[in-house]
């Protein structure tokens, strides 16, 4: 039986959200997001005091929306960069912790961080890179990672991001459409008891210049062109931060929609306003806490976790490791891990080994869960963990910088379901029809800061706006999942209503998986569905395919999961492939996967 978690008085009083619910003198949770979203520039105002947001040239206008809400320019005539509201902790104060597999746990000042940052960006300039100029970092989330992120950024430079699990073929991919001067990884890395040459990978890919970030001395041999981490970084630790407009860009993230190309979504110095926000209200992170969330820079959560936990005075805590060792169990135990990010399928595994049960998280004030449809089974053995602790359940995407749903720590806490929108946002259900529905596809209501404004790769009012239906005479943007409003006034994730599909907490798209099997030399055409199961959890990704040569189940089904583990991502599992005569399609020639989707549940 599933149990419930509801705040007590000290709980309720201590969290970020009742100070600003006395301050506004509201009297519900219900009242301060309805003011939110009334009083939208209000509530954005008073964020951007609240998470102390630095800014050189203070903005004019909290939006500007003259060009439209599609094109909304947040912080309006300022100049700032968004590294600054990055340090603003105590020097002496822990903002790291990290440990290497079998490790000891290392702290890092924000002292020693910002000089580290500093010789970073030093390093960037020295390498003759300027402003605008971009860099791509591809390797475990590290404290060298952090590093160069946060560099990069101060310098004024541009970061694109990709997930050290993807194979040279998407890198490749990814590196064309950034372009970067430098691209940063690490010589290897550890994995579930492997050894992964990450280097080697990424000198066979078209990146002209790497920066090594050596693990193992002397055990890999560079090109001419390449240098090792210690050589790229300066002696210098002072660097002034390069001042710009709110909307430059400082991220390019991918987010794979429904087509094959992925796409590069650009973050902004504002866009981490966003991400903080979500940590500050929904996730009530205060100066002192410790946050850890098992994620990568290629992925947001990444990115969510630096700005999240430092803009708010808290600590981030990296293990090098899987998070499904005991090791990882151990290290939120002694590091005192405030709030504990997760995604579903990593839950799975500690509830199927019991893994976690011998450490004490009682320090965990809240866990959080992304990435995926959630169990309510697992989720209330997730609570059980750290004796009976609240799980925000959190729903966004890579184009919002953080959440359009979630939970807080005010309202009772039930699991696997969103106890309210977001704050500061909001949201309609719409049904296939066009009309409101208790059940229905997510159309966000702009402006909300952190939203998209373009696309390097496509054409953004296409993406979110083009053909959606008027609500209210307000515009509407499209965002792609199906979310069912409750009776209890919560709501449930159902998944996603377009091609694009969250297996293991990374979305890709179902064309990109079509493509690896349809090179198969047995397949015609194929269709993948990610397919929910029905007592909740992550998705399993099932293959529909048309066959032109002969091939038996058990040898075609191990084809496939080695292919799409080399040539897309060994993360990716093909759980079941199945021969259809013809694949469905409509009149216009495109797969009906929502028609085999209901097929395989029946």
């Amino acid at each position: 039986m599933n149990k419930n978690w509801c705040p007590q008085k000290e709980n309720l009083e201590k969290s970020n959200v009742f100070k600003m619910m006395q301050k506004l003198k509201v009297a519900s949770y219900l009242d301060f997001w309805k003011w939110s979203v009334q009083n939208k520039l209000e509530f954005w105002e008073q964020t951007v005091v609240n998470l102390g947001i630095v800014q050189k040239k203070k903005y004019s206008s909290i939006v500007d929306v003259s060009k439209g809400v599609e094109n909304a320019e947040w912080l309006y005539g300022a100049q700032m960069n968004i590294v600054d509201s990055c340090f603003q902790n105590d020097q002496l104060a822990t903002v790291i912790s990290y440990q290497k597999e079998r490790g000891s746990i290392q702290n890092i000042s924000q002292k020693e961080l910002e000089d580290l940052v500093n010789k970073a960006a030093n390093g960037l300039v020295f390498q003759g890179l300027k402003k605008g100029d971009v860099i791509v970092i591809d390797m475990p989330m590290t404290l060298e990672a952090v590093v160069i992120y946060l560099a990069a950024i101060k310098a004024g430079m541009v970061v694109a991001t990709i997930a050290d699990s993807f194979s040279l073929d998407e890198i490749n991919v990814r590196l064309n459409i950034t372009k970067p001067i430098l691209v940063f990884t690490q010589d290897i890395f550890h994995r579930n008891g492997k050894i992964h040459p990450l280097y080697e990978k990424i000198s066979a890919s078209e990146a002209t210049k790497i920066v090594v970030v050596e693990t193992i001395d002397g055990k890999i041999k560079l090109r001419n062109q390449d240098l090792f981490w210690n050589d790229f970084l300066s002696q210098n630790a002072d660097f002034v931060s390069v001042k710009l407009s709110p909307q430059e860009t400082i991220t390019i993230l991918f987010s794979s929609g429904t087509t094959g190309e992925p796409k590069a979504i650009p973050w902004n110095h504002t866009t981490p306003i966003k991400s903080a926000s979500d940590g500050y209200y929904h996730h009530d992170i205060k100066k002192g806490d410790v946050v850890c969330w098992p994620a990568n820079l290629g992925w947001m959560m990444g990115p969510w976790l630096v700005f999240s936990a430092l803009i708010n005075k808290a600590s981030i805590a990296l293990y090098y490791g899987t998070p499904l060792q005991e090791e990882f169990g151990k290290f939120v135990e002694e590091t005192k891990i405030t709030m504990l990010g997760v995604v579903p399928s990593i839950v799975k595994n500690w509830y199927s080994t019991k893994s976690m049960e011998f450490f004490n998280w009682e320090a965990i004030r809240c866990f959080s869960s992304t990435g995926e449809v959630s169990n309510p089974i697992e989720m209330s053995y997730l609570m059980g963990l750290a004796n009976n602790k609240p799980i925000i359940e959190y729903c966004g995407g890579t184009e919002i910088g953080g959440g359009y749903i979630a939970s807080t720590i005010v309202q009772e806490n039930i699991p696997s379901q969103f106890s309210t929108q977001t704050l500061g946002g909001e949201f309609v259900l719409l049904d296939e029809k066009g009309n409101e529905s208790s059940k229905g596809e997510v159309f966000l209501i702009p402006p909300i800061m952190g939203l998209s404004t373009n696309l390097l790769n496509k054409d953004h009012h296409e993406t979110y706006y083009k053909n959606v239906p008027v609500y209210k005479e307000l515009q509407l943007r499209r965002h792609g999942d199906q979310i069912q409003a409750l009776e209890n006034g919560y709501f449930k994730a159902r998944g996603r209503t377009d091609d694009a599909m969250n297996l293991g907490g990374v979305k890709v798209s179902a064309v990109q998986i079509e493509a690896v099997i349809n090179s198969l030399d047995f397949v015609k055409e194929s269709a993948a569905i990610a397919v929910s199961p029905k007592e909740g959890g992550p998705s399993f990704l099932i293959v529909y395919y048309v066959e032109c040569a002969e091939m038996d189940k058990i040898n075609a089904l191990k084809k496939a999961q080695n292919s799409i583990k080399t040539k897309l991502n060994p993360l990716f599992k093909v759980v079941d492939l199945l021969k259809i005569d013809n694949l469905p399609r409509t009149a216009s020639n495109k797969i009906k996967r929502k028609e085999l989707r209901i097929k395989y549940m029946l």
